[in-house]
């Protein structure tokens, strides 16, 4: 039986996506909430309790529910959930006590495409040499075209391909296209805006059932807007078929899938979904996007997103990982760094940067330490030649890191050709050990502990697909995750201005990372906490025990913000390969002198990594609003203002260290719980700390607590709380003797609320005074409580059921406050 083409869209539409995102969403008369709740609650009881209507999951996020109400100006589900939690305590059973979060969903401006920005002033890029090229060369392009049946009329212009002029500075596939491997049975999704899917150059590999528009709500992301070309574009340089149109896709045979979110405004939710869609076959998403490149920007995914991403790596490709790719960005002329964006600053992220035709810096890429590899793109006076929207269209002058993310996700295809079984971590894992470093001369390199080269401008290097693909064939699958938390460092010190800095330590012993179930390193993150007036001119470096150097934080002379950094999560891959173990250290500078002046607050570190055992790995809890927030568990570190031979803007050519570091290793931190907040080990302090706190609390009941302080502060506290106690009983009784007595006097004034008489009620006034301005008592028990008794007993007794009246209600109070 023949399907037609429609039926075939939505049949591969409805296999890759929950109902919920692919219902109309009307933004200007309906407001939309994500809740996610017990996994044993039925969502049609919390949509009955709470007069809304369930639109189903959100795409793959199992126990989250998107569902619709009339427009508000208030969130009437926090409002709702509140109000059970503040009568929980007087007992009974609500279906609103399931719902672990909920969140209003807001439409913000989409994020920004990474196309190549306007050069900074002075600049006049090289024009491409007139060289002659290599005749040897030009013989084996000629020949492996023949070889392969090559005849796509810009295949000679696809320099990142195969360089005949400068030698050497191309992606190195045609050895892999020779030996059969040219991304059959790999997917990419592009996460862009729009995918022209009747372009005949990308007709013939077009996956549909992994495509959908979440920006008009269809199953074609067909380019719509005048400047929807950006993702098409992107998508010709991974699958632009072999055939007579422009040139071919450096996985020419990979099928390519379309998403779009980046044409008009979208909700978290959307966003959410869209980096699920159809996440078991769409194995690679290709994002060159993120927030503004401006050097000013400092923004992070929604928590949706972030558990979406999670998600994806913990159930994409049926557990092995979906693998995100993101371009690290453009604002280089303006001093940005990819640090300061949470999409390529994540651990599940493969973040790649941009070399020219040369293999030169360009002045957009972006350095940072969460940059693992850098490939090609625009620069010294040329681009990249792909696919463009319309039936026969070509383009030369795509460029920006925009290029270089989707160049790097077609070669990963390559590599999933000849290794499905890859996890999204050994795909950066092969990334990184393939890489091969360019531009040795710029002095910007450093070893690493695993006898690579890194340096924040270039990653590991560029990428070379050959040798990613042999890699590939032979790799060893990485054990599970595991993970490991410092506790919460307090510093609160003032940041020293100008060449010093302010250096804290903690150190991660053996048994630390023992109990973590953690071998060797992969990602480090720390998370800061940090008052400044100017947050543009601070700077931060992580120095690991072996010494090698992370610039996880940079200037940026255009940030003039005076909000610091707020539980921000710098990352950073210069740490693979290391046992962990040791002191480490940041030192954060206020590089300039000035009238803005800043406070370290407090820190702490997380190491990621392979497990040691993997039957015991498990799995990260899902993020949640509350992770970092428990800043109680903490050791006390006691900082020292260091002068260091880095300099005070930390350039990321620098990577001398410091000739000598104070030791303040905090030698009493407090020994935290098992786990943390978000599920992880938690570090415990050391055993004399337990062994003094213990012995100073011991002449305590044991039922009492002592609340981590010295046992002359914990009589301090004790003795307060009596003398308060004290003091509560004596004014009670003596409140109770004057009331005793005033009955005594008055046996009329037995009410503690004056009643209303009937004649108030017919007239409406009392001696001049407006009806009621007197309450009995149930009306001032309604003011305080939020109800009565009877109000008490519906929610006990009907938790799951809303009477048509609450309904009307709901619906009249929504009216009321409409937009």
């Amino acid at each position: 039986m023949k399907i037609s083409p429609f039926v075939g869209l939505l049949v591969g539409s409805l296999a890759g996506l929950g109902t919920s995102s692919l219902l109309p969403r009307d933004h200007d008369t309906n407001d939309y909430y994500v809740l996610h709740l017990d996994s044993r609650t039925d969502p049609n009881h919390v949509a009955s309790r709470l007069g809304l209507r369930n639109e189903g999951q959100l795409g793959e996020l199992a126990d989250h529910f998107v569902f619709r109400a009339p427009i508000t100006n208030h969130d009437v589900v926090r409002r709702e959930v509140d109000e059970r939690r503040r009568k929980r305590s007087l007992g009974g059973a609500d279906v609103l006590d399931s719902v672990k979060f909920s969140q209003k969903q807001k439409l913000h401006a989409p994020m920004q495409k990474r196309v190549i920005p306007s050069p900074p002033s002075g600049f006049f890029p090289q024009r491409k040499r007139d060289d002659t090229a290599d005749p040897k060369a030009l013989d084996y392009q000629k020949s492996v075209m023949e070889t392969l049946g090559i005849s796509d009329p810009i295949f000679n212009e696809q320099w990142h391909l195969f360089n005949p002029l400068q030698l050497g500075h191309d992606v190195n596939v045609t050895g892999v296209w020779l030996s059969g491997v040219t991304g059959k049975n790999a997917t990419v999704a592009m996460v862009d805006d729009g995918l022209d899917m009747y372009s005949n150059d990308l007709k013939p590999n077009y996956y549909a059932f992994g495509s959908w528009d979440f920006n008009d709500n269809r199953a074609e992301p067909r380019p719509t807007l005048d400047d929807d070309k950006h993702g098409t574009r992107c998508a010709g340089e991974v699958s632009a078929a072999r055939n007579d149109v422009c040139g071919v896709g450096v996985a020419y045979d990979s099928k390519i899938a379309g998403i779009r979110i980046l044409s008009k405004q979208i909700s978290d939710a959307d966003e959410a979904a869209a980096l699920n869609y159809d996440y078991q076959h769409n194995q690679i998403y290709s994002c060159s996007w993120g927030p503004p490149d401006d050097g000013r920007s400092m923004d992070a995914p929604g928590i949706l997103i972030k558990k979406a991403m999670l998600n994806g790596v913990q159930k994409g490709r049926n557990g092995l990982g979906s693998i995100y790719v993101f371009a690290s960005g453009n604002g280089a002329q303006s001093d940005d760094n990819c640090n300061f964006d949470g999409y390529t600053n994540s651990i599940y992220s493969i973040t790649v940067g941009a070399i020219d035709r040369k293999g030169l810096h360009p002045y957009y890429s972006e350095k940072c330490s969460a940059q693992l590899v850098v490939t090609y793109s625009s620069g010294s006076g040329d681009a990249i030649h792909t696919t463009d929207v319309g039936e026969n269209q070509c383009y030369n002058g795509h460029g920006g890191t925009s290029a270089a993310a989707p160049l790097a996700a077609g070669i990963f295809a390559l590599a999933l050709e000849v290794r499905p079984d890859l996890s999204w971590r050994d795909m950066q894992y092969i990334a990184l050990e393939s890489a091969v470093p360019v531009d040795l001369d710029s002095g910007e390199w450093q070893p690493t502990t695993m006898g690579k080269k890194y340096s924040h401008t270039f990653g590991y290097g560029k990428i070379d697909t050959y040798a990613l693909v042999e890699i590939a064939k032979t790799w060893k699958n990485v054990k599970p995750q595991a993970w490991f938390y410092s506790p919460w460092l307090h510093v609160k010190k003032e940041i020293p201005q100008g060449d010093q800095g302010l250096s804290v330590n903690f150190e991660v012993t053996k048994e630390m990372l023992q109990e973590a179930n953690l071998e060797r390193l992969e990602h480090v993150t720390v998370t800061m906490n940090v008052e400044h007036t100017q947050r543009g001119d601070l700077s931060v470096d992580l120095i690991s025990p072996d010494n090698v150097i992370s610039h996880i934080s940079a200037t940026r002379r255009l940030d003039q913000s005076d909000q610091g950094y707020d539980d921000w999560t710098f990352m950073s891959v210069v740490h693979w390969g290391e046992s962990g173990v040791g002191k480490w250290t940041i030192v954060i500078r206020d590089t300039q002198v000035n009238d803005h002046k800043g406070t370290f607050v407090d820190w702490h570190l997380k190491l990621w990594g392979e497990s040691i055992d993997a039957s015991k790995a498990k799995l990260l809890p899902l993020p949640t609003e509350e992770d970092d927030a428990d800043h109680d568990v903490t050791a006390t570190a006691t900082p020292t203002a260091i002068t260091t031979s880095l300099p005070p803007p930390p350039d990321a050519t620098n990577t001398a260290i410091p000739t000598s570091l104070p030791d303040d290793h905090p030698e009493r931190p407090v020994k935290p719980s098992n786990t943390n907040s978000d599920g992880g080990p938690s570090a415990t302090g050391t055993e004399s700390a337990a062994a003094e706190t213990t012995t100073e609390s011991s002449w305590l009941p044991s039922f009492l607590p002592s609340f981590g302080v010295s046992s002359s502060t914990v009589a301090w506290i004790y003795g307060a709380l009596g003398l308060i106690v004290a003091f509560c009983a004596g004014l009670g009784a003596w409140l109770w003797w004057v009331r005793r007595k005033r009955i005594r006097n008055n046996p009329r004034d037995t009410y503690e609320f004056e009643p209303l008489n009937a004649d108030e009620s017919a007239a409406g006034v009392d001696g001049g005074r407006e009806k009621g301005t007197k309450r009995r008592g149930g009306e001032l028990y309604d003011a305080f409580a939020g109800g009565s008794d009877d109000e008490e007993f519906n929610d006990r007794d009907h938790s799951s059921l809303v009477s048509e009246d609450s309904d009307d209600e709901r619906d009249e109070d929504r009216g009321a406050t409409r937009k």
